[in-house]
This record gives C-alpha cells, structure tokens and sequence, in this order.
C-alpha cells in the first residue's frame, strides 16, 4: 500500500510539468484564410508551401518545449522523434528544411504577427487579442 501511494504522489508531481491540458490554436498573419487538419499537416512537413494559394511560413517552437509536443501530437500524430527524423531525411535527400524555430510562445507570436505568411501554434491562454485563428481542435 505504501508503495502504491508514493507512485501516486510522484505521478501527481511529475505529469503537471511536461503536460499542457488545454486546447492549442493555429494562429497566422492576418489574411491568411482558415485550414483543415490535412492542410497543416501537409504544411508542417513540408509537402506545401501555401494555404488557398496564399503562401505559407510554418514556425515551430523549440524540441521538447510542451506546447510543441502537444502540436505534433494533435496535429501530425507523432511525436518528436519520428518528426525529428522526418525532416532528417527530408533534407538528406534534398526535399526541404524543417520549419523555422523560435525560442519561445512570446516570440512565436510576434514573429506570426509581423511575418506575412507565418503560422504557428499557440494554448488558447496565449492567444493575442484579435489574432487570425485559422485552427481549433
């Protein structure tokens, strides 16, 4: 019984910081019309460069940040190995290079903001005030 009350309490102190329990939201640079989850996934692994011909820019946050785990896992149904290794491939054969990386949600943000074109994900707490939100699960 002791043990199993240890698990538990390691179990409740562990999960709550790599988890992210709320919705995420695709957000873009105004203009930018709303996409289906097959257009983002296509987007994100580099087979389009456009939404309703419009172009595109994907912006990802950094390996291991949640918010990014959350993403490829309700969006591109992986996890970041196999997304890793996607684009390792992808660019040794000369198909493309992953999209660009930013280093946190506050910078995401403004990079989608001011980049014609740019996507990116972000929790619905961080959603800026009128932003173009092309995305809901």
């Amino acid at each position: 019984m002791r043990k199993g009350m240890i698990a538990l309490l390691l179990a409740l102190l562990v999960e709550p910081l790599g988890a992210v329990d709320e919705a995420i939201v695709v957000i873009a640079f105004p203009g930018l019309p709303k996409a289906d989850i097959s257009t983002l996934q296509r987007l994100y692994t580099g087979r389009i460069v456009s939404i309703n011909q419009q172009s595109a820019i994907p912006v990802n946050l950094p390996s291991g940040h949640p918010v990014r785990q959350q993403f490829l896992e309700t969006v591109l149904g992986q996890d970041e190995g196999h997304y890793t290794g996607y684009w390792l491939v992808r660019r040794y054969v000369g198909k493309g290079a992953p999209p660009m990386e930013v280093g946190d949600l506050d910078e995401l943000v403004r990079v989608v903001q001011s980049t014609p074109g740019a996507v990116g994900y972000v929790p619905v707490s961080r959603l800026p005030q009128g932003a173009n939100v092309i995305w809901r699960r």
